[in-house]
């Protein structure tokens, strides 16, 4: 029978090993799955969650003036160019933390980046985080991941996600843009980053946004609410959480939405573009339910209600112009 010292160093070991596991730049849902088998059996999870802290507060130390100064010292050593120059973290950790940072050390050089998830064109996926918390991507989005004994840190670079937080106390939820901040702690939030700007509703829960500027106020969402933030400011409103979400299900959602508009919705599933002509752009607004990545459906629909002409080119992309005008074209059959 192992003594039960001798569990509780395994169980670090192991833990420190996941972690620099799941901070490699890129994470299979297979090692997941494995993480959570094991993070099940008894000691793990409070194992993981100590290695967790200890990187938190190694982060903290690699800040303070002091030690980075000491630490600059240290690699200007004639033995310095055989270190990996990004291994302070690790170092200062193994002061503070013992066995368990002296374990984590083994895998310094994997938690140099950060955990990647990405979507192609027309692609969704569910992952599921170290913490529980579930993230559906929706087409061509990619976030970062980032969890230390303080917060867990998501940063969304590009498209939608749909988060579905797992509730911790200790450790608040943040989602980054460039230009936004959510926090939140045990919630069902979707945000949306493109170039019109970024968009926070929140499902369930309480989620707290602010604007990435220094003296600018955090408004809290209630469910049902979207938070807007463009050029021209930030805009609170209530919405219907259903078309807001319907991405989820594979669907789009088009209630009064401009022609133009509607066709850059569809355009973000589709490797081949449906292109306006620019006196298209002048038909009336879009009111349906489409599944996502079905072009040729939209397209029959636009054509027959709008009176629009559909036209294959060559590079796969579909033109919809107004028939009437393209008829009456000069050189055009019929003018």
């Amino acid at each position: 029978m192992s003594h039960p010292k001798n569990r509780v160093e395994a169980s670090e070991t192991e833990a420190a090993a996941w972690h620099a596991r799941l901070g490699a730049r890129s994470v299979s849902t297979e090692t997941i799955e494995d993480f959570f088998a094991w993070r099940s059996k008894p000691g793990n999870a409070d194992a993981y969650r100590r290695v967790e802290r200890v990187w938190g507060a190694a982060g903290r130390l690699e800040k303070d003036p002091e030690i980075a100064r000491a630490f600059s010292e240290a690699l200007s050593r004639k033995d310095s160019a055989a270190r990996p120059r990004r291994l302070g973290r690790a170092v200062i950790g193994a002061a503070i933390g013992g066995a368990v940072m002296a374990a984590a050390v083994a895998g310094a050089l994997w938690l140099q980046s950060r955990t990647v998830f990405a979507t192609g064109v027309g692609e969704q996926r569910v992952v599921q985080l170290a913490d529980g918390s579930n993230v559906r991507l929706d087409t061509d989005s990619r976030i970062r991941v980032r969890f230390d004994g303080d917060r867990r840190l998501v940063e969304l670079e590009d498209g939608q996600a749909l988060f579905t937080v797992a509730h911790d106390g200790h450790r608040p939820f943040v989602v980054l843009t460039d230009d936004i901040q959510v926090t939140a702690v045990g919630t069902v939030f979707d945000v949306r980053r493109d170039s019109s700007g970024v968009k926070v509703t929140l499902v369930s829960g309480v989620v707290d946004v602010a604007e990435r500027v220094a003296g600018r106020a955090v408004k809290r969402l209630a469910a049902g609410q979207q938070s807007q933030l463009t050029p021209q400011g930030q805009v609170t409103r209530a919405v219907d959480i259903q078309a807001e979400t319907s991405w989820t299900d594979g669907r789009i959602v088009f209630r009064d939405t401009p022609l133009r508009e509607a066709v850059s919705e569809v355009n973000r599933y589709l490797t081949h573009k449906i292109v306006l002509d620019a006196a298209a752009q002048e038909a009336a607004s879009v009111n349906g339910v489409f599944r996502t990545g079905d072009r040729d459906a939209f397209v029959s629909t636009a054509a027959e209600v709008f009176g629009l002409r559909a036209k294959k080119g060559v590079d796969g992309e579909v033109l919809l112009s107004d028939a009437k005008k393209s008829r009456g074209a000069p050189g055009s059959p019929g003018a």
